[in-house]
């Protein structure tokens, strides 16, 4: 048997899996990350469930009527100019001030390629002797609508103690390194699926939600400072959980 990668783009960034050796960052190539799947089961209850985050591809914003063409894309917020409630100085200014001043330029989908939507995650590498283990642990972690899926992940970093098990990876025509390996996302015809949704009815049911797992709210502020530290030249911060935050905070 090998071993395996798990890719994280929600909870298993600031949550990670037991068991595993290294861990690398990287970016999810032609995606968007969005709050909208609902959780019954670990950030709400059935009657009243809360908001998680899957991802949604290029492939399915472009050919389901159930998007409009029109599309904010944070995601090209550093390559385009966009402006909106997080900037430089978020940390330091009131949730109320940020809050009154949401602004995100609209793009047609129809234009947008896959190297213009990036999610930027984490890959965990499992030693073969663990990998029957964690598959059983994250079947269980990852259920409510999550299925999985095969998917590409860009590495950009990656700790000195992993080099020698990176020499296995290979590169892409550009000589990047990429992992491709199994990913839990909620697709819009799973049944926990709710979005879209503005990111302003997103962020009041996360305010009012809570767990099992703990305040829904808790699930968004963690992640969102856990990917803005995945990148030290700032490159991941993700600008939809950043208003998101301004929104709901309590």
């Amino acid at each position: 048997m090998s071993g395996m990668w798990v890719i994280g783009y929600g909870s298993l960034i600031f949550k990670p899996p037991p068991l595993y050796q290294y861990r690398v960052t990287g970016t999810l190539k032609g995606y968007i990350r969005r709050f909208w799947q609902s959780s019954s089961d670990h950030r709400d209850t059935p009657e009243s469930p809360g908001r998680v985050v899957t991802l949604m591809s290029l492939k399915d914003l472009k050919s389901h009527s159930r998007f409009h063409n029109d599309l904010c894309t944070y995601e090209l917020n550093p390559k385009l100019g966009e402006s909106n409630v997080a900037t430089d100085s978020v940390a330091d200014l009131p949730a109320s001030a940020l809050a009154n001043d949401i602004h995100d330029v609209q793009h047609k989908i129809d234009t947008l390629q896959e190297d213009d939507l990036k999610v930027w995650g984490v890959a965990y590498y499992v030693a073969p002797e663990h990998v029957d283990e964690m598959k059983a642990y994250l079947d269980v972690r990852e259920q409510d609508g999550y299925t999985l899926h095969k998917v590409k992940f860009h590495v950009h970093s990656i700790p000195e103690d992993a080099k020698r098990i990176m020499r296995e990876i290979p590169r892409d025509e550009a000589g990047d390194l990429f992992i491709e390996s199994f990913i839990y996302i909620g697709t819009i015809d799973n049944e926990s699926f709710v979005g879209p949704e503005s990111v302003e009815d997103t962020a009041a049911i996360i305010k009012s939600s809570h767990g099992p797992s703990g305040p829904n709210f808790e699930y968004l502020n963690e992640l969102t400072k856990a990917v803005r530290a995945l990148d030290p030249d700032c490159r991941s911060r993700d600008f939809y959980l950043e208003d998101l935050v301004a929104l709901a905070t309590p």
